[in-house]
């Protein structure tokens, strides 16, 4: 059985994740923050809970030793919990990197021996094009005037971090996605976004690759995206 880690995976973009991967026969641990709502999750997917806070080490350990002492290893993380910081300063910095960038750091390194007892482990990290230099910059695109700074600057960071990982760790498949503007909590303010589901479609492709797919990409729905 394919083993799979996502994390945030109570709602939105993570759950319909989750809800597709158990439609192709994976294992499923929603981690989440919250166990009441992480709990409900699993248990209306027919998944497995794990509780999990990426800005807490302890609590990512915890997660990752659990999932150990019941399956032995981990075949797929997803990396989906994120937060959209729209303030532009110290304290607003700090949470938005510990979460996007520094999180994803805490999950690999718990994540990797499991990841190296995988026969095909894969890692996707949830990205935006809102971190692309190339669309930030492109009047043509809608991230030209997304006065979001913080969570840009922090999706830059995490699709560096898939490179570096893709690089330092050439047994296990690294790659960054941009699922394309869902409508969930994190894009409510701006009532903006398509069905969940639809995005979750190419966190799914990317997880599901095969031995022979790519590794070091940032990729969308139609393919590699210039960042």
């Amino acid at each position: 059985m394919t083993v799979t880690l996502i994390t945030g995976a109570n709602k939105g973009i993570g759950f319909e994740t989750a809800k597709q991967l158990l439609d192709l026969g994976h294992v499923v641990y929603i981690g989440a923050r919250d166990a009441s709502r992480g709990e409900r999750a699993a248990e209306i997917l027919g998944a497995r809970f794990v509780q999990l806070d990426v800005t807490d080490d302890t609590s990512v350990r915890d997660a990752l030793v659990v999932i150990d002492q019941a399956e032995g290893h981990l075949d797929v993380l997803v990396n989906n919990a994120g937060i959209l910081v729209t303030e532009l300063d110290g304290p607003a910095a700090l949470r938005a990197f510990d979460t996007n960038a520094a999180g994803v750091v805490r999950v690999i390194e718990a994540a990797l021996p499991l990841l190296r007892k995988s026969a095909d482990p894969a890692v996707v990290t949830v990205s935006s094009s809102a971190g692309s230099f190339w669309a930030v910059n492109n009047p043509e695109r809608p991230e030209f005037n997304l006065p979001l700074a913080l969570y840009s600057a922090s999706k830059t960071a995490a699709t560096m971090l898939t490179v570096q990982y893709a690089k330092s760790q050439p047994g296990i498949k690294f790659n960054a996605v941009e699922p394309g503007t869902a409508a969930t909590d994190l894009t409510a303010a701006f009532g903006v976004g398509r069905p969940p589901e639809d995005s979750a479609r190419v966190v799914v492709r990317m997880a599901t690759l095969g031995p022979d797919g790519p590794t070091g990409t940032f990729q969308d729905e139609t393919g590699v995206v210039p960042w």
